[in-house]
């Protein structure tokens, strides 16, 4: 999984670990931990070590109250300590050896009281549980009897509140909402030890690295450099300085460069291959000479033609050279652009035949709701349509989506389309779209088919041979044979949009598009959404995508209605 992995985070600095799902960024954090043994080399923590993972660092059994007094007992057993040396060095029966020692432990403890923010600790914890949504919860409560999203961000909080020297921080802004986020910026900020942290957050990533630390490098772009397109390619590991944004703006500029020279070498190739195939074309005859002047002519023929042999085998080692040296080609985007949906042979049945900007309504959806689960929604689609959903957890935004996809049939209010007009989904949950293609009697038996004959079924002889599955770039030609049961959860998403964008539906419904996918994926698939040809409804809490949204936006809330 890890292969010649060597980096260095000096004290006060951010590292942030990027890669696909499976490259390795889990397994680095918990062997700098001293959680994994098994591994070659070294590692080297300075200091107390925090690690923020999916395990609750205290018992479940505990209190809130019991976790919180945990966290902050360092900075409590300091102050006391500096009570107490300040005392001993008070006592006037005190020898000049007391009093020595007696400082040293006082300025020790000083120190110590500073890095912990000792002084400030009760004012901190609260600041902290408020952020993160912690504030109204009963102390009293045992941690067992806790939602999974509570346990997270109260063990967040205690790792925070330890204030161990180095941080490693796995996912940490899973469970939290934009103001905790903001919190936990702003306090590692001044973190004063090394940070190490994966993420998929790249909203996170951008207010908080110094460092970008890529666990998936490029692919080369040498032929004769080792190559693995997988995660966990065992190549390495290639350092970033700087933002988020400061590594996509570089990882672009490497990219542009590799198109420029393959095309340039492409097109040198083919001059090469050209002025080879002309020079074989130069030739004499190979019949004997007959007379004397035959043979004179014969004569300088020949020394000609060594000249012409020269010059073949002159331009065959050039051609030789280049494709010996040529890069490879890049790898393909993910793109939307050339795609084509059947909105517009749909015409005659539109909901509506008027809207904005001469676009027509094809969807519309009158005070939605469902008791106890979604306030009431309306929402007009037009056949170009880009609409963002947003709103805090619980606030209905996926249910929307399978209301609209029929994936949910019970509900109050009306919803009018055309009965041609489709309307597809990539649902949060996996494997939604194959669990339709193998019946109720045989649910989950699609992982145990090839990753090729489930594409060819879910998507139909006749497409999969027009719309092949490399199409997009989105499944690796290795695991085409593999069964589906052994893929990682982002490929079995990638399969699935795959499937959806082998034949466009009018409108495309996106949960949470970005959950399992790598950030390089995540942010092809924002920028296709433009070139998409129907309608694109996406539903999303990703702080990145949000802020660089520019279609309309539908906010729900769970106290009231929403219109879009």
């Amino acid at each position: 999984m890890l292969t010649d992995v060597s980096f260095t985070v000096p004290s006060g600095s951010r590292a942030c670990l990027v890669g696909e799902n499976g490259s390795g960024k889990t397994t680095l954090l918990r062997i700098l931990a001293g959680l994994d043994q098994d591994f070659v080399g070294s590692a080297r923590v300075p200091g107390t070590v925090g690690h923020y993972h999916q395990e609750p660092p205290f018992p479940l059994s505990w209190t809130a109250r019991e976790v919180i007094e945990d966290a902050t007992s360092r900075q409590r057993a300091v102050l006391e300590t500096i009570e107490r040396s300040a005392t001993d060095m008070a006592r006037p029966d005190a020898n000049r050896e007391d009093l020595s020692r007696a400082a040293d432990v006082y300025e020790a403890a000083l120190a110590e009281a500073e890095r912990l923010n000792a002084w400030d600790i009760d004012s901190i914890a609260e600041r902290v549980l408020d952020a993160f949504g912690l504030s109204g919860i009963d102390l009293s409560r045992k941690a067992l009897h806790m939602s999974g999203g509570q346990v997270a961000r109260l063990s967040l909080a205690w790792l925070i509140l330890k204030r161990p020297e180095t941080l490693l921080l796995d996912e940490p802004t899973n469970h939290l909402d934009d103001r905790g986020s903001a919190l936990l910026v702003s306090m590692l900020a001044s973190w004063p030890g090394p940070v190490v942290i994966a993420s998929h957050d790249r909203a996170f990533l951008d207010e908080v690295a110094t460092v970008i630390l890529d666990l998936d490098p490029a692919p080369s772009p040498f032929r004769d450099a080792p190559q693995d397109d997988s995660p966990g390619s065992g190549l390495g590991i290639t350092s970033y300085t700087g933002t988020y944004t400061d590594y996509l703006d570089v990882r672009e500029a490497e990219r542009r460069r590799w198109e420029e020279r393959f095309n340039e070498e492409q097109a040198a190739l083919k001059e090469a291959r050209a002025r080879v195939g002309s020079s074989h074309s130069v030739g004499h005859s190979s019949r004997a000479p007959r007379t004397e002047a035959k043979i004179a002519k014969k004569f300088y023929s020949d020394r000609n033609a060594k000249v012409v042999s020269r010059r073949v085998k002159d331009a065959e080692r050039a051609l030789e050279r280049l494709e010996e040296d040529q890069v490879r080609k890049p790898p393909k985007r993910l793109s939307f652009a050339g795609l084509s949906a059947g909105v517009e042979d749909k015409g005659a049945e539109r909901a509506d035949t008027g809207g904005d900007g001469g676009q027509r309504t094809i969807l519309s959806a009158n005070r939605l709701a469902i008791p106890g689960r979604l306030a009431p929604v309306s929402l007009d689609i037009r056949e170009h349509d880009r609409l963002l959903i947003t709103g805090e957890n619980g606030s209905g935004k996926s249910t929307v989506l399978k209301i609209l996809a029929g994936a949910v049939t019970e509900f109050d209010g009306t919803l009018h389309h055309p009965s041609r007009l489709t309307i597809a989904s990539l649902a949060q949950e996996v494997g939604v779209i194959f669990e339709r293609h193998t019946g109720a009697e045989r649910r989950g038996s699609w992982r145990e088919e090839t990753v090729e004959r489930l594409y060819v079924r879910a998507v139909g002889e006749e497409r999969a041979e027009h719309v092949s599955l490399g199409t997009f770039g989105l499944i690796a030609g290795r695991d085409v044979q593999r069964r589906v049961g052994t893929l990682s959860t982002g490929q079995v998403r990638r399969l699935e949009l795959s499937v959806l964008l082998a034949n466009p539906p009018d409108i495309l419904l996106l949960d949470e598009p970005t959950n399992h996918f790598s950030l390089k994926l995540a942010t092809e698939l924002e920028d296709s959404i433009p070139d998409y040809p129907g309608a694109v409804i996406v539903a999303s809490h990703d702080r990145w995508l949000r802020e660089r949204w520019e279609g309309r936006r539908l906010n729900l809330t769970q106290c009231g209605p929403g219109t879009a």
